[in-house]
């Protein structure tokens, strides 16, 4: 059974149709990723998987329930958490503030996150848990952001660009991070550039182009075919 199961999405920005019955569909305990060029629609479709944006047509089913067109607090509450594209820190909250701010277990997870649990996946966050978020680097707001998703105990966690403009050795770092979350069974979408990197990470590629899945597969297959690569992604 799909924890989030996506059909026929479309959706618009005024007469202007971006999605055009888009599908998608996430086990539990899988990384997924959705791929494509800037302006086919990956954004869209996040807006609409988070409540951010009322598609004007398909479905959306997320945890056993019907959660088209719900308000982006609502799904949040069932378990859907995002690391938004450009971080969005609150520059007057310290790393530990923003940190308890989201704390939360409404899901009933097992072994859930906490802070200090966050402090153990990122020992710069523990140094720095009395700065400002406007005192942070990029590299330490991305942390954050990824350690603010993780202790509202998500079921399903989104990753909007979260590797873009950092440093080599802080990328690292994130997709390392990535790795352990899967290995814990997290449940993740990913939306990044690195194909190269998420074949390493992810079970499950679904190619976006002009508001359609044109492709989906494994990582195998879609390592074996650059084709795609160069067709779809520019790489």
């Amino acid at each position: 059974m799909s924890l989030l199961e996506v059909t026929g999405l479309e959706a618009c920005y005024g007469r202007s149709q971006v999605l055009f019955g888009l599908d998608l569909r996430i086990a539990e305990g899988q990384v997924v990723t959705l791929l494509g060029r800037n302006g086919m629609g990956k954004s869209t479709t996040l807006k609409c998987l988070t409540g951010w944006m009322a598609p004007s047509s398909g479905r959306i089913r997320f945890a056993g329930q019907d959660v088209t067109g719900w308000s982006a607090d609502r799904i949040a509450r069932l378990g859907l958490a995002i690391v938004p594209e450009g971080r969005q820190v609150f520059p007057n909250l310290t790393v530990r503030e923003h940190l308890e701010a989201f704390a939360g277990n409404r899901c009933g997870a097992r072994e859930p996150w906490t802070v200090e649990r966050v402090f153990a996946l990122f020992p710069r966050l523990a140094e720095r848990a009395a700065n400002m978020g406007n005192q942070l680097s990029g590299g330490e707001q991305q942390m954050l952001a990824i350690g603010r998703a993780l202790v509202t105990n998500p079921r399903l966690m989104i990753l909007d660009e979260a590797t873009e403009g950092l440093a080599p050795l802080i990328r690292e770092e994130i997709w390392r991070c990535l790795d352990r979350l899967r290995e814990a069974g997290q449940t993740i979408l990913v939306v990044d550039k690195y194909v190269k990197r998420l074949i390493r990470l992810a079970d499950h590629h679904s190619i976006v182009e002009r508001g359609q899945v044109v492709w989906a597969g494994d990582s195998p297959a879609l390592d074996a075919d650059h084709g795609l690569w160069h067709r779809y992604l520019g790489v």
